[in-house]
């Protein structure tokens, strides 16, 4: 302060005043008061890239293997489409009015607040958490099964592949539980960018080396594996084709997912350009790697097994060797859903938090911060996140089926989330007047990618039902 005094002493009093709040504020603060952003295309592509190519890239083989080499790559695109379009009418949302200087809206429920109010509000609101609560349980069960899946390769090898190597699942979801609840303990979104680049770079190693792997089995069989029609009625019935063929619909939905977190990202972006700019670039980049991804993986995995595509690429033995590089796979992925969960997990934690200290601003429990040596750590947040994380846990050992559970989480969050609200918000935004050509467009849109989410989510409660009959809880060997 005295510094900047002696470089304004020959100003008038005011005059210094007001200078010196300028440099303070176009030095340190955005339009609303809040640290600067920082954020550009590439860290909200790394985001993207974080959330989106997650475990779910490891069921596209067995999705593909059900929908067969027409219907599988086609849905896939449409999706990947259905998701760019969709993202670029939400990220206009992120302000009302003027795209460079109109209201920020923080979360997705604030953009929903702001643009259709109401009842939609606590329905989004509802959906949204849910669904991060949903991915939760699945990240755990997808990393303790590529925990075991080190041990079991290691125990086959060593044994040579005369011991069914059987294992319990507990103690890897609780330890993934532990890891997960010291990182929530990172106070918010923006202090994440390093875990969601470390995220990033291990999910393209897992993908890689999958995709690689099945270039591989490929060469080998000297073939490419699999039919135009997908799965074959002699390895299923009739009925378990359609409900299965319903169910990859939602694996591949699942795999696209991110709307769910799309405003919190664009929210760590700096302007100008305006942030749906820079977001449209991201996602445009994102998408298009995710899809290119995809589509390899995927296809590779189903050339290399056809029929036979296990529901997770690297942990359910389509391949066994070389082992050590299904190892490097595996701690790649566990290392990925460590930061997946947090990036996924932050606006669900953010949430409860404010309203929290909304309802109760004068409890110290919920806002005091104590000092455990230089760390500053607030006691609501560690026992909140902690007690989530744990629950998390709980329900992981109960439900431990992978693929199901994908293909219901991407059914559930894909219709609402990533469809209705930005269709129904950006005709709200841009006042389209109704049954004008675009206003019937957009519609068409909303209703067909409702059918498929009803469809999908079918598959998957059919494919959970048969999988209810065979597992006991707390009991999962693998």
């Amino acid at each position: 302060m005295v510094s900047n005094n002696n470089n304004h002493h020959s100003l008038p009093h005011q005059a210094f005043d007001m200078s010196l709040n300028i440099h303070t504020a176009e030095d340190w603060l955005d339009d609303d008061g809040r640290p600067k952003r920082t954020g550009t295309v590439w860290t909200a592509s790394a985001h993207i890239i974080t959330a989106v190519i997650g475990s779910g890239v490891l069921s596209l083989a067995w999705a593909i293997a059900q929908l067969g080499w027409v219907a599988g790559p086609a849905v896939m695109f449409l999706f990947s489409l259905v998701t760019f379009y969709t993202s670029t009418l939400l990220s206009a949302c992120y302000r009302s009015g003027d795209p460079l200087t109109g209201k920020r809206h923080y979360t997705y429920m604030d953009a929903v607040r702001s643009n259709l109010g109401g009842v939609k509000v606590k329905i989004c609101g509802y959906v949204q958490y849910l669904n991060l609560f949903g991915v939760a349980i699945g990240y755990t069960i997808a990393s303790s099964i590529s925990m075991m899946a080190i041990k079991r390769s290691n125990c086959f090898h060593s044994s040579g592949g005369k011991n069914p190597c059987k294992m319990n699942a507990n103690p890897y979801m609780i330890g993934f539980g532990i890891a997960e609840i010291f990182l929530s303990q990172i106070p918010d979104f923006d202090q994440l960018w390093w875990l969601s680049i470390v995220a990033a770079v291990m999910s393209f190693t897992y993908s890689a080396i999958g995709l690689a792997l099945g270039v591989i089995q490929v060469v080998q069989n000297g073939k490419v594996l699999g039919s135009m029609t997908g799965i074959s009625a002699d390895s299923v019935t009739e009925t378990q084709k359609i409900w299965r063929s319903f169910q990859a619909l939602g694996n591949i939905a699942f795999a696209y997912s991110y709307s769910v977190i799309l405003i919190e990202i664009q929210d760590t972006i700096k302007s100008p350009p305006a942030e749906s700019k820079t977001m449209k670039k991201a996602t445009l980049v994102s998408v298009t790697v995710t899809t290119l991804f995809y589509m390899l993986c995927g296809c590779f995995g189903y050339a290399a097994f056809g029929d036979k595509s296990p529901g997770n690429l690297l942990t359910g033995f389509g391949f066994y060797n070389p082992f050590w590089l299904l190892d490097i796979a595996n701690v790649a992925i566990v290392i990925h859903l460590v930061g997946a969960y947090q990036v996924f997990c932050q606006p669900l934690f953010a949430f409860i938090e404010k309203t929290a200290s909304q309802r109760y601003p004068d409890s110290d429990f919920i806002t005091k911060d104590i000092k455990i040596f230089k760390l500053k750590l607030n006691v609501f947040r560690l026992v909140w996140r902690s007690l989530f994380v744990v629950l998390t846990t709980v329900i992981s050992m109960l439900l431990p089926f992978f693929n199901d559970v994908v293909g219901l989480l991407g059914a559930l969050g894909f219709w609402p989330l990533t469809v209705y609200f930005p269709v129904e918000m950006f005709i709200a935004q841009k006042r389209i007047r109704k049954w004008s050509t675009r206003w019937l467009c957009l519609q068409t849109l909303s209703v067909a990618c409702l059918i498929i989410t009803i469809a999908s989510a079918a598959g998957s409660i059919a494919g959970v039902i048969g999988d209810l009959k065979t597992v006991k809880p707390f009991q999962t060997s693998y």
